[in-house]
């Protein structure tokens, strides 16, 4: 007689399943979390949606798509080899004249020029820059978009740094202690101590800033923050009964580390995720206010304040950043809350 397949053991844990269940309860984190995910997949695709290149150009009988190639002007009929400038009106007659172009929604790349504007620069909100102009006549909801992805992808990378930095350097620490952890924590101290917005100063000076060199110089920093609350983790998990059973059995300490340990120091490492978000998106947010993060001219949260800042004739400026600013941050600390009552054991979801 047969017997019955054994059934395969399931993906997640019950107490997994459970805290998930938790967060999925929490309306507000839920529904934040997703809309967070939809804004950071269109800003991903920011070039789909805001560009002075069309998406799409038929030209006697042949398919172009500017937004990924470079097309000269004499390529449409016209006399310079020069790439074509899609937003010229004679262009536009000679692609109309024997074709179509099919544009993005939002007609601006974050740093077109709207030179066809009668207004004085920053001009406010029209049918055609939906969110005005700012003080050099670029498209503000356009600057948006791009400054949006560029907070996004630098606060998810710099908390990928803190967590890889700050876990690895905690639990080395908790895990052995002894001297690692008595010299770990005077280097920490020390290292903690340092003034970063000096630092930046300084090394702004004898280096130009960019998206990569500013991210690595901060990563070095955050760090200390998050290593504190996994050593303390750890120092109190390896003292549990499991864990000396497997030390005693001859598990490997890094088998013991990676399997027995850190899922429970990673607990809290999960919830404080969003808040170093939170804080990651600030960060960058004030320094570009600053004038000491990314390169000038780039599209950003903290230039755009600025531009309020020095501009109140221009309300929009201003109105626009605040408003973003407070609905990503705030779309953050819903989800961190959630994620913050889903590991807490004493809320049970009925």
């Amino acid at each position: 007689m047969n017997q019955p397949a054994s059934a395969a053991p399931p993906l997640f844990s019950p107490l997994t399943r459970r805290r998930f269940a938790q967060f999925r309860a929490n309306r507000r984190a839920w529904w934040s979390l997703w809309l967070l995910f939809g804004i950071f997949v269109l800003t991903l695709g920011a070039e789909l949606i805001a560009n002075d290149k069309p998406l799409l150009v038929r030209y006697q009988g042949e398919f172009i798509m500017p937004v990924f190639q470079e097309v000269p002007e004499t390529r449409y009929g016209g006399e310079f080899e020069s790439p074509t400038v899609y937003r010229d009106p004679a262009v536009q007659a000679l692609i109309n004249d024997q074709g179509w172009m099919l544009w993005p929604l939002i007609r601006f790349n974050a740093d077109t020029i709207h030179f066809e504007r009668a207004e004085p620069t920053p001009s406010p909100p029209t049918s055609d820059n939906w969110l005005g102009t700012d003080d050099q006549g670029r498209d503000v909801l356009a600057r948006l978009i791009y400054g949006v992805r560029t907070s996004l992808a630098f606060a998810f990378l710099l908390t990928l740094a803190t967590v890889v930095l700050g876990v690895g350097a905690g639990a080395a620490q908790g895990y052995w202690g002894g001297w690692v952890d008595l010299v770990g924590q005077r280097l920490t101290e020390i290292w903690s101590g340092l003034p970063v917005l000096f630092m930046l100063i300084i090394l702004s000076s004898l280096v130009t800033p960019g998206f990569w060199w500013l991210l690595a110089l901060l990563a070095l920093f955050s760090w200390t923050d998050l290593s504190g609350l996994v050593r303390a983790e750890f120092l109190r998990t390896r003292q549990l009964d499991y864990v000396r059973a497997a030390r005693a059995l001859g598990v490997r300490p890094w088998t013991l580390v990676w399997r027995h340990v850190l899922p429970n120091a990673m607990v809290t490492t999960l919830t404080m995720l969003p808040f170093i978000f939170t804080g990651a998106i600030g960060l960058l947010t004030s320094l570009d206010f600053l004038g000491f993060g990314l390169p000038p001219g780039s599209a950003s949260l903290g230039e755009l304040i600025a531009q309020g800042k020095n501009n109140l004739q221009a309300p929009w400026l201003g109105l626009t950043a605040f408003f973003s600013l407070s609905v990503l941050l705030t779309l953050l600390v819903f989800i961190g809350e959630g994620l913050r009552d889903a590991f807490d054991p004493r809320h049970v979801n009925p």
